[in-house]
């Protein structure tokens, strides 16, 4: 858990699950990845085993720590809906969430069909809480089909993250859709964002009333070619972007989480 971030739109970082795998060109250039495999055999480090998917229990009460509210990305070094998660262990992230709730959560995956299902089925009769986000990864047109797996989430902010950004979304749908981030890659491999893709996103939100954060051009490092597009630097934020400040006692599930350790 990391209680600051270099990612410019949340607060902190919590993984309750590290580890995953490629399931797209998305993917090649991991940074997660990246990070974690330097620390492979490295005894009694967080990232001894590398960037092989790993559950800690132990993190479940993480959130509780902290007093302060916060914007939280859950999982930033894995993705919580890998197919190979047990859905116990979800449930109990989910939990976390619901009972900690003073703080907003953000949740990005690229498996958009298996999170679809997984909250329609936890919330069958009514959406999940509105410090709850959700959102989905869009590296180009191809993988669009996310956005309408997105738009069937009982949540109340859907947001897009478009990095890295990889070629042009072409016309996109934002019907439903709460904010929609825009980044191009970074690293020693990172390849290159072209100027016209990101203004016809920008465009689109314009039209559709979507607020816009643009996060970086990319390059060797995230921040070599700076955040500004045409001059200037979008922050946008979804309209329901406060969080409860009123502070509780989370109950934690010691018993059950038993199973995992």
């Amino acid at each position: 858990m990391a209680n600051k971030t270099a990612i410019e739109w949340t607060d902190a970082t919590w993984n309750p699950v590290t580890g995953c795998t490629k399931i797209t060109q998305g993917c090649d250039n991991c940074y997660a990845e990246r990070f974690a495999e330097r620390w492979r055999g490295v005894e009694d480090h967080p990232y001894e085993q590398g960037f092989d998917l790993r559950l800690w229990p132990s993190r479940l009460v993480q959130p509780s720590q902290w007093i302060k509210p916060r914007r939280i990305f859950v999982n930033s070094m894995s993705d919580l809906f890998h197919k190979h998660i047990d859905i116990r262990f979800i449930d109990l992230v989910f939990d976390t969430m619901e009972s900690v709730d003073w703080h907003i959560y953000q949740i990005l995956t690229k498996r958009s069909s298996l999170m679809r299902d997984y909250l329609l089925s936890r919330y069958k009769y009514h959406s999940a809480p509105d410090h709850i986000w959700c959102g989905v990864s869009v590296e180009d047109k191809t993988a669009k089909s996310r956005i309408n797996h997105l738009r069937n989430v009982p949540v109340g902010v859907r947001f897009l993250s478009l990095e890295p950004l990889l070629g042009p979304v072409g016309a996109i749908d934002l019907e439903g859709i709460s904010w929609v981030i825009v980044g191009g890659e970074s690293g020693p491999h990172a390849r290159p964002m072209e100027p016209s893709w990101v203004c016809d996103i920008r465009d689109s939100c314009r039209s559709s009333n979507v607020p816009f954060f643009f996060k970086q051009w990319g390059g060797r490092t995230p921040k070599a070619g700076g955040r500004k597009l045409e001059g200037i630097e979008y922050n946008e934020m979804p309209k329901q972007a406060s969080v409860n400040s009123l502070i509780r006692v989370v109950n934690c599930r010691s018993a059950t989480l038993g199973q995992f350790t």
